[in-house]
């Protein structure tokens, strides 16, 4: 038997509190995992941006991304780490760069999900290029925005079809409405999409590998504000926390994404699918604040896992199997159940779950201490201090930290 270190990289923007939370707790954890005939510790650490060789070698085993969707360098890196060092990250580069809104609308609904009505509409006006006015005069069909919007029904929503942290979301309550907003969306391509007004709630569930927090979310809220302190037992009851987590999960597996979330509205009984291609969700604690603790613990919980058993990156999508429950003569529900399964072995949840069990069965209580430290408190402070004006450090940092202790007391 032989010690072994596994290295944990982190890619990071402008996070701030999550990863000085995920180093200090690992720190705290002080793990030497029994795996393989081997004793497995961690090392973490944050990627840097440099020029690189495509041939160089990798030292980490796992990064959790959260650069590469819009970071092009940091992008091409995880891709060349991949595909030449057979690095596993946290997500795939490749469908968070191709799979925008729309493609996901699309695959959803070829699954049987109910996606509110949505139709696509060419752009208002182009970047002028050489081909342009030919393409357009001889195959651009001229059209009725009216009769779209009749067609989608009332209320809806204009948003861009790749969407991004609400950019450009318009809703649109009449024709003359979805006229103006479309002579103000420039050279976005546009999706017009039928709210589901009036819905009964709004949820987030957000997705970590296997793990699933479903979160009640307020849109019209401040943004310290949106995510809304409650227990998932408090506004769902268990049968609807299982198909909410099914879906997120479905979709995770099905797109390949370890970390993302699924918004839905709820009316009449059924989860409405409205927003689920976030491949790089909200992870700080000035907006998650009372969810940012359960975070926190799921990246470590997966990053520990597919470090230790050297969990393989997912090169190809298995579409067919999903499609092929899609094409079946059965009922949604049991179709999911089914979706449900094959997100269940992709992300082998029982050998998930046996790991944790087995090997890190400390980090709930280890967690639960280090979010009352001065270190803990520091890491809002910091967050805080990067997106609030100077006169508002206190109270901010104050309010985000007592969330915490809210969820610390409803933990114990």
């Amino acid at each position: 038997m032989s010690n072994v270190t596994r290295h944990i990289g982190l890619s990071l923007g402008a996070d701030i509190c999550w990863p000085l939370c995920f180093e200090e707790i690992l720190k705290r954890l002080d793990l030497k995992v029994k795996q393989g005939g081997n004793t497995v510790t961690f090392d973490v650490n944050r990627v840097t941006i440099e020029p690189f060789d495509l041939a160089q070698d990798v030292k980490y085993d796992v990064v959790l991304d959260r650069l590469t969707h819009w970071y092009h360098t940091s992008r091409e890196w995880v891709k060349k780490a991949v595909l030449m060092n057979g690095l596993y990250v946290l997500n795939t580069p490749w469908t968070i760069q191709s799979m925008e809104k729309h493609p996901t609308y699309v695959a959803m609904m070829r699954l049987g999900l109910p996606i509110p009505k949505t139709w696509l509409v060419p752009p208002k006006s182009y970047d002028q290029t050489p081909d342009l006015q030919p393409t357009l005069e001889r195959y651009a069909k001229l059209f009725d925005l009216g009769e779209v919007g009749k067609k989608v029904g009332y209320p809806l929503f204009m948003k861009p079809y790749d969407g991004g942290a609400w950019r450009g979301v318009s809703k649109i309550d009449n024709e003359s409405a979805l006229k103006a907003a479309y002579d103000m969306s420039g050279k976005n391509v546009m999706h017009l999409q039928k709210a589901v007004a009036p819905f009964d709630l709004f949820v987030r569930a957000l997705g970590v590998g296997p793990q699933v927090r479903v979160m009640k979310y307020d849109p019209a809220a401040p943004l310290h504000d949106r995510y809304v302190v409650a227990k998932e037992a408090e506004f769902v009851s268990a049968k609807e926390r299982e198909h909410l987590a099914a879906v997120c999960l479905t979709i995770n597996a099905f797109f390949g994404w370890d970390f993302n979330s699924c918004e839905s509205l709820k009316k009449g009984g059924t989860f409405h699918p409205i927003d689920f291609a976030n491949a790089c969700p909200d992870s700080q604690v000035t907006s998650l604040h009372y969810h940012f603790p359960w975070l926190v613990k799921a990246k470590l919980r997966w990053a520990i896992y597919a470090a230790a058993t050297k969990r393989k990156f997912r090169h190809d999508l298995n579409w067919a199997a999903f499609f092929k429950i899609a094409d079946e003569e059965s009922s949604f529900d049991d179709k999911l159940a089914q979706y449900a399964k094959l997100a269940a072995k992709h992300f082998e949840t029982d050998k998930f779950e046996e790991f944790c069990a087995k090997h890190l069965k400390h980090l709930d209580e280890v967690a639960h201490e280090f979010f009352a430290t001065p270190a803990a408190r520091d890491a809002v402070h910091k967050k805080v201090q990067a997106l609030y004006p100077q006169h508002e450090w206190a109270q901010f940092t104050d309010l985000f930290f007592a969330r915490i202790q809210k969820w610390r007391d409803a933990e114990k």
